[in-house]
């Protein structure tokens, strides 16, 4: 019987009928089913041919798959992403991989560690909930009205339900808010928590929180967390969840805590510069997650992504990915510096605001801790990700520092400039630091920061003369005894030449009796 819906048209009896009636009676079905598998209900000669194959009928029913798939999708949108496969290593898991808290839908209960935290995320809902006299069905309803802009966020599949997905950005959402607005009012204790509260209060649980929640995949869109914070009484008027974001993560900063008083991006300055707007999460100038904010932190608002045409995307993957001697390439620091390049640390706070002139390379200083392999692992990721990202400012500075540092003689030289200051325990794991971070990496060269400055510095290099003088001084003006001795031998020299020349002069011209 023909299923309601389909008339025989539809069904292929279009064809012969004694064509029709001659297939058997599973391969009716299996042409039914393909039928019944495209998306449009319809299907057309090319899509149904009596006497197919079953694997040219696998073969249709996946196209008829990739079609629903390519019909429901919103790639346009993605903007928390995993990690790519080629950026994954074993070696570096952990820097991609939270450790303490999970929030949102990828790393969601997977392992006992991070179910540990959902009792305290709980907690803190329940104290954002007594101190405003609310009821949860506020949030719930205002997450249920941003579930589906919500979900095209991530990549697919989420594998939630609704209430499940909706609860998830509630209670990981109003988790985030209250770790930022405690650590903006200067203590947790003036929220309701106690002194020694095992995750509110200003301990290394903190910090290591504050490293989860800096992972790409371990974000929350930056329009649900400013929804929530102003579903709460009194805090619309106040500052807005990126400048609480920027404030919770100022220990994250490669070159330290900024100055609250000096920092050309502090308070309100912040987001005029970085031009963050959160009334469109889909803007090429909003703020996407916690993550997106931290690194807009860091990047100078002169350099702004560069627009491309999404078809010459693939090109330029393409180009760089097979040629890798475009990258910029650039002696190490003990070579520089037999070539003569003189290294000094740059006094401000933006780490990849690099300047070479009249062979002094001044590099900003650079603070290496426990948390910055993870640091940079996910900026890059998020850069090699995020379509509008292609600037590439921190893979850019990554790759730098990889070409400059090689070994620990090159730290070490760098450290006693004041450049490198780390809390590692040898010079040598600085070194694989860098040479580690940019591995399988692509990147736009052309489209650099750094390509002109690496430029300079390899036609510095190459002048031999420089090098020469640099050889000299390294062997002859050491230290004070060595200049002492050289200037006594040139005096020497000197007056020798003097006495010869007058020797022979007399000798031509001799004086009058």
């Amino acid at each position: 019987m023909v299923s309601p819906g389909f008339n025989k048209k539809q069904l292929g009896y279009n064809y012969p009928k004694k064509c029709w009636q001659q297939l058997p009676g599973t391969k009716r079905k299996e042409t039914i089913d393909a039928v019944l598998q495209n998306p449009k209900g319809t299907a057309t000669e090319s899509d149904i041919v009596p006497h197919e194959p079953e694997w040219v009928i696998s073969i249709r029913k996946k196209l008829a798959e990739a079609r629903q798939i390519e019909a429901s999708s919103s790639w346009g949108k993605l903007s928390i992403y995993r990690v790519p496969h080629s950026l994954r290593d074993p070696a570096h898991k952990k820097s991609y991989t939270p450790q303490v808290v999970s929030l949102g839908p990828y790393h969601h209960g997977k392992s006992s560690v991070l179910k540990e935290m959902e009792e305290h995320k709980w907690r803190a809902l329940d104290h954002i909930l007594k101190r405003h006299d609310q009821d949860i069905n506020i949030y719930l309803n205002a997450m249920k009205e941003l579930e589906e802009e919500a979900r095209t966020c991530y990549e697919r599949p989420v594998s939630c339900s609704s209430e499940e997905f909706v609860q998830m950005m509630v209670l990981d959402g109003c988790f985030m808010l209250e770790l930022f607005i405690g650590a903006d009012e200067g203590g947790f204790d003036s929220l309701g928590y106690a002194e020694n509260d095992p995750v509110f209060s200003l301990r290394s649980t903190i910090i290591s929180i504050q490293r989860d929640m800096i992972m790409l995949e371990n974000q929350i869109p930056l329009f649900v967390l400013d929804k929530l914070l102003n579903l709460q009484p009194g805090m619309s008027d106040r500052k807005s969840v990126a400048q609480l974001a920027l404030e919770f993560f100022k220990p994250l900063m490669p070159t330290g805590p900024m100055p609250s008083s000096t920092d050309p991006l502090s308070d309100e300055s912040d987001l005029n510069c970085l031009n963050i707007n959160l009334t469109d999460p889909t803007s090429d100038q909003s703020g996407l997650h916690c993550l997106d904010v931290f690194r807009r932190s860091l990047v100078d608002k002169r350099f702004q992504p560069v627009s491309r045409p999404r078809d010459k995307i693939l090109q330029l993957l393409i180009h760089y990915m097979t040629d890798g001697r475009r990258q910029q390439l650039i002696h190490c620091v003990i070579d520089l510096k037999n070539a003569g390049v003189k290294f000094m640390m740059k006094k401000t706070d933006r780490f990849w605001d690099i300047k070479f002139e009249n062979g002094v390379l001044e590099i900003p200083r650079m603070l290496v801790h426990d948390g910055t392999k993870s640091l940079f692992f996910n900026l890059i990721a998020f850069e090699q990700c995020h379509l509008d990202s292609m600037d590439h400012i921190i893979t850019s500075y990554a790759i730098f520092m990889d070409n400059l540092i090689n070994s620990a003689e090159d730290v070490s030289h760098l450290h006693s400039c004041g450049i490198i200051e780390h809390w590692l325990g040898s010079d040598k794991e600085v070194a694989n630091l860098f040479n580690c971070l940019c591995q399988e990496v692509v990147f736009d060269n052309d489209n650099s920061s750094m390509s002109e400055l690496s430029e300079k510095i390899n036609a510095y290099y190459e002048k031999k003369w420089n090098t020469w003088i640099a050889d000299f001084s390294h062997k002859h003006l050491k230290n004070p005894w060595a200049i002492i001795s050289l200037v006594a031998a040139v005096i020497l020299l000197l007056l020798t030449f003097a006495q010869s020349f007058y020797a022979v002069y007399a000798y031509y011209k001799p004086p009058n009796s």
